[in-house]
């Protein structure tokens, strides 16, 4: 599921777009001060940022800006949510860096529409529903997994946690990440069963002499290969 963070400080708009948003099928997190995004965004990175411009703590703004100076967060899509409709703000706005410019009271399906054409445009494989690295197919509607053509039966956690992988080729997570991505923030698991379903994933996808997809990154966690995703047909 493609990720989603709000930074916005009023609550009813929140849980407005946190409705609709998980109606879709996306995962929503959300924060309601500049100061605790910017900690948060440090951690891990969302897909997609719903950034709202006056904030506590520390603006959208400026927020924006440290965003774009970070080579981990510099091309992560963000839509400003403001109530400055002028055109010297809305030009502002996107030259610090935000990618959209929303002007408060918008329309929902207007929105939701803007958040599925900038995935589409960004980070296609996130709203794919096929994803394909060498030999391995991942379907996402028919949670069914082939390797070279050859079905492979998955459990959720395992299905979810290849997903997860596939998605970010070559980047190295934690298994506190992994935690976060796969299980989710609500759900208190010990960090070695990462290393357990890991295990397990490991054992479906890997029978017979093929190379392994996953690199366990000594200290640090896992990752797909990005060599491997390279190969992709």
């Amino acid at each position: 599921m493609p990720k989603v963070l709000i930074v916005e400080d009023e609550e009813p708009l929140v849980m407005l777009l946190r409705y609709n948003l998980e109606a879709e099928g996306y995962k929503v997190e959300t924060c309601m001060r500049g100061d605790e995004a910017d900690l948060l965004l440090r951690e891990s990175q969302p897909d997609l940022l719903l950034l709202d411009w006056m904030l506590p703590g520390l603006s959208g703004i400026e927020l924006c800006r440290r965003l774009r100076s970070r080579p981990e967060t510099e091309r992560l899509p963000v839509i400003m949510l403001t109530a400055r409709g002028e055109e010297q703000e809305r030009i502002r706005g996107l030259a610090t860096g935000a990618d959209d410019y929303v002007v408060k009271p918008f329309s929902i399906p207007e929105l939701m529409a803007r958040v599925r054409a900038m995935l589409r445009r960004a980070k296609p494989e996130v709203v794919s529903s096929l994803l394909r690295a060498g030999d391995l197919e991942l379907d996402r509607e028919t949670h069914r997994v082939r390797r070279s053509g050859r079905e492979i039966h998955l459990g959720p956690t395992e299905f979810r946690l290849l997903e997860f992988l596939m998605t970010s080729p070559g980047r190295v997570f934690s298994r506190e990440q992994l935690l976060d991505g796969v299980w989710g923030h609500d759900v208190y698991v010990d960090e070695r069963t990462v290393d357990v379903h890991v295990g397990r994933l490991r054992k479906a996808i890997n029978r017979g002499k093929v190379p392994d997809p996953i690199r366990t990154v000594r200290g640090a966690g896992y990752a797909f290969n990005d060599q491997f995703a390279a190969a992709a047909s």
